[in-house]
């Protein structure tokens, strides 16, 4: 992210919950010029936890750094972990997809729009169905082909491009490959990805068309963090949309879709505008 003198900012931070945590950030965010622009904290009772994420900006544009030396009393003081970034600085964000494209296409078509505060250095697939269309937006597509028997060194290859591309944040666009373990952990709290989470007894090959065999009302999905345990992980955002008898399977299809892309879009937006904290196997967002 940028290291050049800005003046705004966003701070977000989470410590064990105990009084005076909020007086100390603003008043060290005063003495150090700055004006408060928004402020949201939480208090988990159940955990003991506290959270909070602070928007601000200063007279004067300031380096970054300057602001972090500024606030690390703070912190130490109360066992905080906390980040503090330009509040505008891009995340740089690698996107991952297959042979369903509805997901990548709204993403790209946002990021053209600066709808999201993403830039994209790399799309990375395990087809080559979606080259076209990256390079129609002047995206570098890695085409990294995976089997049984090359998995690890497929994962070998698409880690080494986060490393090398200083990805900050992986999405996983309808990417129909399981991630290992060690990938997993890896990406711990920056890798996202999208699931049909409102249809859990249609699980494996084309769930919405056993949905619709079932003559469902709701569909919808659910936007979570990736981890070892499959389409598990803590969940950042979820919707719904109704249907009813009236509906062919592959409208419930087209529905479903609309859902999926529009729940990716918001989770990447609240991670990328430092408004998603974990909270153990949960999460906090602050809208």
């Amino acid at each position: 992210m940028a290291t050049a003198s800005i003046r705004h900012f966003v701070l977000r931070l989470r410590c064990a919950d105990r009084p005076g945590i909020v007086r100390a950030v603003s008043g060290r965010l005063f003495d150090s010029g700055a004006n408060i622009l928004a402020s949201a904290q939480y208090g988990d009772r159940e955990t003991g936890r506290f959270f909070m994420r602070v928007e601000f900006e200063t007279a004067e544009p300031r380096p970054v750094e300057d602001l972090r030396t500024a606030l690390d009393p703070v912190g130490d003081e109360f066992g905080m972990d906390w980040e503090l970034w330009g509040a505008d600085d891009p995340y740089r964000t690698l996107i991952m997809v297959s042979r369903f494209g509805h997901c990548l296409n709204d993403l790209l078509f946002r990021w053209s729009t600066s709808a999201l505060q993403i830039e994209i250095p790399a799309i990375v697939s395990n087809h080559l169905d979606f080259e076209p269309l990256a390079r129609s937006y002047g995206i570098p597509f890695h085409h990294i082909p995976v089997t049984a028997d090359t998995k690890h060194e497929a994962e070998e290859e698409f880690l080494g491009l986060v490393e090398d591309l200083g990805i900050q944040l992986v999405v996983l666009a309808r990417y129909m490959q399981v991630l290992s373990d060690d990938v997993c952990k890896a990406l711990a709290g920056r890798a996202i990805n999208i699931h049909h989470s409102f249809l859990p007894g249609f699980k494996g090959a084309k769930p919405y068309h056993q949905a619709f065999g079932r003559g469902v009302k709701l569909i919808g999905a659910t936007a979570h963090y990736v981890t070892a345990d499959l389409d598990e992980g803590p969940i950042i955002e979820q919707d719904v949309t109704r249907v009813d008898h009236t509906f062919t399977a592959d409208q419930l299809v087209s529905a479903g879709r609309d859902v999926e892309s529009q729940v990716l879009s918001r989770a990447v937006r609240w991670h990328t505008e430092s408004r998603v904290m974990l909270n153990g196997s949960k999460t906090v967002v602050f809208h």
